[in-house]
């Protein structure tokens, strides 16, 4: 017998760049070569009864400081999140990464998130230095994807 809440799972992350507007390429910039690929962990794409849009890509090292994200604000809230893989020290992230915040610079060196009300200009988001890999999410409390500078569509599901 099949599930009734089948259609609630995502069982194979889509590529989501295109839904990312102020990120690497999908800003009119080349990707940076330390950022992996942008998956779909829940978005209306898949998921039409979602509320949520969240993406999961791996960050991979670099020596060089690697700008990453521009500057932008969203009509929703958001959270970020990075975390490291030291499974015995959940805090070490293994990289030094920045974040602006209405122009204020913070610096960021352990696994953590940041919750973004809807409306405050936050990025640059950039690395200064990442000595190993680890995983960023950003959660949108909106189905899609969305900023100031371009509205949100939504992608036909392959």
């Amino acid at each position: 017998m099949t599930s009734p809440y089948e259609h609630l799972f995502v069982r194979k992350m889509q590529n989501c760049l295109d839904d990312l507007v102020n990120e690497g390429a999908a800003a009119g910039t080349e990707e940076p070569a330390n950022v992996g690929e942008a998956l779909a962990l829940m978005r209306v794409n898949e998921v039409p009864e979602s509320k949520i849009h969240l993406t999961y890509c791996w960050i991979h090292p670099c020596t060089e400081p690697v700008q990453w994200v521009k500057e932008h604000q969203h009509d929703y809230d958001e959270i970020l999140i990075w975390h490291g893989n030291n499974p015995d020290d959940v805090d070490d992230l293994g990289a030094e990464i920045y974040l602006d915040i209405e122009g204020v610079r913070h610096t960021i060196t352990t696994s953590g998130s940041v919750y973004l009300p809807a409306g405050i200009r936050h990025c640059p988001l950039g690395f200064v230095r990442v000595d190993r890999p680890f995983r960023f999410s950003a959660l949108s409390l909106s189905p899609t994807y969305g900023s100031d500078e371009h509205k949100p569509t939504i992608a036909a599901v392959p």
